[in-house]
């Protein structure tokens, strides 16, 4: 993933700041993230979804909306239409980068504002909320101590997650009057809600509401035990993973043609973390899993190892070309199934090489069907010839080529 600081203006003039993150291949779709009331574009719900949707050929833009985090202009002046403006904006920018943006993810009440921006966007085909609000008035119930304070003098200082922050008249003003029934029964674009139900900043009743308001196609996804800031690394990966599944049924996610070369085109493998072992594996924007090291050895265990890929490899194989040899004949057979267990042995053992210790795979094979014993025998034999299987075999050369920083591949 390649990160890039990105500027644009907001709907007061001020420069908003904002970051791109591009997948390391060809971009399939664009994403814009709005993140929570008073957060940041940096908060770590944020990096890890951008990072995840990214490893999964998504640009995503997160930005900080005015007046917080690096971007330009006053807080106190901003209100909940605002922050639509600025994510209009936002849209904007990216669609002048040839990146119109097709994906809107929000967060908490930048949830709500995605829901009310997706009309002025039309580009965009698909909505994401996470912990959203049915109406925005219910970031009030966050103000109470300070409600009456910035209604006399015009704006008062809050502090919200431990940070001081100057609230205005005018966004309490412009929440209480914000409704979203209205915009979401018009949104007219595929709707994922995703809510905790432990969530006790905004209650999963708020959930509901957005759906029973929304059209189809629309789905619900329940968060768990996560919190309302999806601050543990896993709540923050999952929603990801949901939102990129879910988004392809909707958007255009073909990739280009592959590379002379590469008739099955790429498969990427990129670290999903500085921690551990955890890989994400994507080929296409369809087909997308983890591989991952045992606990044992400092992995988390969330995907299969690299040589549990490499016997998945040679049990896949084994079966589909039994069952293409057995289709062309047409045999009764019903069913195969291949297990394929690995490990290391040493060469005498083997009468083979000269290496101390070769890889060793053991195939087991189970046929079922009105198969006679010659057929039987025919189709263990063709196991043999299945493409991976002769790869194992006989070798395969391994080219390795560095891609140095700036540089494209």
């Amino acid at each position: 993933m390649a990160t890039e600081r990105f500027t644009f203006k907001g709907h007061g003039g001020d420069v908003l700041a904002a970051r791109l993150d591009s997948p390391d291949g060809p971009v399939l779709a664009t994403a814009l993230f709005a993140h929570c009331f008073t957060c940041g574009k940096d908060i770590a719900a944020a990096r890890r979804i951008a990072g995840r949707l990214s490893a999964m050929g998504f640009a995503v833009l997160r930005f900080d909306f005015t007046g917080l985090g690096h971007s330009g202009g006053e807080f106190a002046n901003t209100t909940f239409t605002s922050n639509v403006e600025d994510l209009v904006a936002a849209a904007a920018a990216l669609s002048a980068q040839g990146l119109p943006p097709a994906l809107l993810i929000g967060h908490s009440l930048g949830g709500a504002a995605v829901l009310r921006a997706a009309a002025q966007i039309p580009s965009v085909r698909a909505v994401a909320t996470i912990g959203a609000p049915a109406d925005p008035s219910h970031v009030a119930r966050n103000l109470a101590d300070a409600f009456d304070r910035i209604i006399r003098d015009g704006s008062a200082e809050v502090s919200l997650g431990g940070a001081p922050v100057r609230i205005g008249r005018d966004f309490i003003e412009d929440i209480a009057a914000a409704k979203l029934a209205p915009a979401i029964a018009g949104l007219h674009r595929a709707l994922l809600i995703l809510h905790a139900p432990r969530d006790e900043i905004v209650g999963i009743d708020n959930a509901t509401e957005i759906f029973r308001a929304a059209k189809h196609p629309k789905s619900f996804v329940t968060l768990d035990d996560a919190d309302h800031l999806l601050s543990r690394r896993d709540d923050a990966e999952y929603a990801a993973e949901v939102i990129a599944t879910w988004a392809s049924r909707y958007l255009d996610l073909r990739p280009p043609a592959p590379p002379p070369g590469a008739p099955e085109g790429v498969v990427r493998v990129s670290e999903a973390g500085p921690d551990g072992f955890l890989q994400d594996i994507d080929a296409g924007p369809y087909h997308h899993a983890f591989a991952d090291e045992p606990r044992a050895y400092g992995g988390s265990d969330r995907g299969m190892s690299p040589y549990g890929f490499l016997a998945a490899a040679l049990g896949a194989c084994t079966s589909m070309t039994i069952r293409m040899y057995a289709r062309r004949k047409e045999w009764a057979l019903d069913h195969v199934s291949v297990d394929v267990t690995h490990d290391k042995m040493h060469a005498q053992d083997a009468a083979v090489g000269i290496e101390p210790r070769i890889d060793r795979f053991l195939r087991t094979i189970r046929l079922t069907g009105d198969l006679s014993g010659a057929q039987r025998d025919r189709l263990r034999e063709i196991a043999d010839k299945c493409p991976v299987h002769r790869t194992l075999e006989t070798g395969a050369k391994v080219e390795t080529v560095l891609i140095e920083p700036g540089q494209s591949g």
